[in-house]
């Protein structure tokens, strides 16, 4: 007699999903976990025999949650000292084998969804990385189908109006980040020149608790200058590891036996190599405690 196939919680199944809406809707790890477990407590509640589509009831859940959630937290950012920028999160290499969920978890990508109201967050997220159709959509965010197609359209064009044009792969991406953050390192100020774009923009995230810029640096002179300035200040043991972080590779600072930065940056083509256009370091301690020190 064949042996029954052991049942399976369907939040267990279902738990990538229930977290990959929620940070891609918050853009923090912490905040995502809080919204799952959340909506793992409700479904503890719920009767099993009355959720005729789990997956359905879950994914309402979690949204429900992270937008009400979201509507919270606007106020504690108009609070945040300097620029925001999301959590790093680890992510496999293979999750560039599905390009839509490794785009849609890169820095950049996250930080053009703050200009999206929350409802328009959450029915971009649902239908564009998800795949979800608007009919469920509709069911989820409370709105009818027609208000939720016309808010998918133009949450779209807001999103793909501030994308980069030009975007490069993975292996010049990696380059670009040992290169720049070596230089970094160094000090050297030439060295930061040549991989800069004239036009590179340096966003610092630390909320006020390390002495990073608390506005974005703009052009090639003002952000190799101020890297050039601070290298004395490094702590003599700090060392950089290329780890894959949102969908790609990332530098992971090391400094007295901790994570003291996460720098990702995006690179265009240029002369037949590449430039760097973008810097994003996260140095806010509380956005670095899930990245391991060692790889």
């Amino acid at each position: 007699m064949a042996a029954e196939a052991p049942v399976t919680d369907p939040f267990e199944e279902y738990w990538d999903l229930l977290f990959g809406i929620s940070y891609r809707m918050l853009g923090t790890v912490a905040d995502a976990e809080d919204v799952v477990q959340e909506t793992w407590l409700r479904w503890r509640q719920a009767d099993p025999g009355e959720v005729a589509n789990p997956r359905g009831y879950l994914v309402r859940a979690v949204t429900r949650t992270a937008i009400d959630h979201l509507r919270r937290s606007r106020t504690r950012r108009e609070e945040y000292v300097g620029p925001w920028l999301p959590e790093p999160l680890l992510t496999s290499p293979d999750v560039a084998d599905t390009v839509a969920l490794a785009e849609s978890v890169d820095m950049a990508f996250l930080v053009m969804l703050e200009a999206l109201s929350p409802v328009e967050r959450a029915v971009f997220v649902l239908h564009e990385v998800f795949a979800i159709p608007y009919p469920e959509i509709a069911g989820t965010v409370g709105r009818s189908h027609s208000s939720v197609r016309q808010i998918g359209h133009r949450s779209r064009q807001r999103v793909e109006g501030r994308q980069q044009r030009y975007r490069l792969g993975r292996r010049e991406r990696r380059e670009a980040v040992e290169h720049f953050v070596s230089a970094c390192l160094d000090g050297d100020l030439d060295a930061l020149l040549r991989v800069l774009a004239p036009e590179v923009t340096m966003w610092a995230d630390s909320d006020g608790k390390s002495e990073t810029p608390r506005v974005p640096l703009h052009g090639a002179r003002t952000v190799a200058e101020y890297f050039a300035s601070v290298a004395a200040l490094y702590p003599p043991d700090v060392s950089m590891r290329v780890a894959e972080i949102n969908g790609g590779p990332a530098a992971v600072v090391v400094a007295n036996g901790t994570v003291f930065a996460v720098v990702g940056v995006d690179v265009e083509p240029s002369g037949g190599r590449w430039q760097i256009t973008a810097v994003r370091a996260v140095r806010n301690p509380a956005k670095l405690r899930r990245i391991p020190v060692q790889g």
